[in-house]
């Protein structure tokens, strides 16, 4: 496991969780593609086979179905599974066993059965990646009935969130930034506690507008808010963690005291969680607004290769503009 006293990098901090986890109970088993002997194409699941044995970290074949199609019976039958799609882009051919089986078994049985399973893939652009690997596509799962939809943004978020998702008697779709997995490091306690799964978390205090955000633009957020703290606009940056469910409550009253709304997210912008969030907003604070809505989102294309990556991105400009045209409306 790895050692804490220098803070983590995200990626060192998911190790950890799972480390903590799998010995911690002896149902938690790891599967997916390369996941043990290799330790994970990004090295996440390193270390594991060799504490825990080939039974509990399980190198599969290239089958994304069958790799959720097996956790599913595992966790139906008393165990903790993790199972890690390699991108996010490669859980398409898993769909029809999340959506058919994993999200409705406690429906379907009407409480007889419940899916203790947690999917793990890495997501989102930034990293200079390949086509299929570079999605921002959490709204799928966000939209499935049953199942949890977390993103953390900082290491030590994804430490608590991870043991959270693995306790949640729930399916929980796990999705890590992967522009986040080593750009920053965070100390985390021995003692650290488990999040809550399904709440927002106020990451800057601001009386002048509300900035919402996840994942990796979290951070590019927070950069503009910091910069236009020099102009006098004061902005709280909340960070939600999780798309489904989602905490509008904690949004909501921010905005009822700002009277304004800022939703950052590199998906694109039909049909996606920013507009989700802007409609809860409306629905509960719609005579709080002073301005209308913005959302600075990606764009409503797929991830452009290498050169233009960063142009599709939201980028601190994009960001940093939109807040200023809001505050002048």
């Amino acid at each position: 496991m790895t050692d804490a006293s220098d803070g983590l990098t995200m990626v060192d901090a998911i190790n950890r969780a799972l480390h903590e986890a799998m010995a911690e109970d002896d149902s938690t088993a790891v599967m997916g593609q390369d996941v043990g002997v290799n330790g994970g194409v990004f090295r996440v699941t390193e270390g594991l086979i060799d504490d825990y044995g080939a039974a509990r970290v399980i190198d599969t074949p290239l089958a994304e179905s069958g790799i959720v199609g097996l956790a599913i019976g595992m966790a139906m039958n008393g165990a903790r599974p993790i199972a890690e799609m390699q991108f996010s882009g490669f859980s398409y051919y898993a769909l029809a066993q999340i959506e058919n089986h994993a999200a409705r078994i406690r429906w379907r049985t009407r409480g007889a059965h419940t899916v203790p399973l947690v999917i793990r893939m890495p997501y989102g652009a930034g990293v200079r990646a390949l086509e299929h690997h570079s999605e921002s596509r959490e709204v799928f799962y966000g939209h499935m009935p049953g199942l949890k939809t977390v993103i953390p943004a900082t290491p030590a978020r994804a430490h608590a969130l991870l043991h959270a998702a693995i306790r949640d008697p729930d399916p929980v779709i796990f999705m890590e930034p992967k522009a986040v997995y080593r750009q920053m490091r965070e100390p985390i306690a021995d003692d650290a506690e488990p999040a809550q799964i399904g709440t927002s978390r106020v990451v800057r205090r601001g009386k002048d507008l509300t900035l919402v955000s996840y994942g990796a633009m979290l951070h590019r957020a927070l950069e503009a808010a910091e910069t236009l703290a020099a102009e006098d606009i004061d902005i709280e940056v909340i960070d939600i963690e999780t798309i489904a469910p989602l905490d509008a409550e904690t949004i909501a009253k921010s905005v009822g005291q700002t009277g304004r709304l800022l939703i950052v997210n590199e998906a694109p912008p039909s049909y996606g969680a920013a507009g989700e969030i802007a409609m809860r907003v409306i629905e509960q604070e719609f005579y709080a607004l002073r301005v209308p809505i913005r959302r600075v989102c990606g764009w409503d294309v797929h991830v452009p290769f290498f050169a233009r990556e960063q142009t599709y991105l939201p980028s601190v400009d994009r960001i940093r503009g939109a807040a200023r045209g809001m505050m002048a409306d």
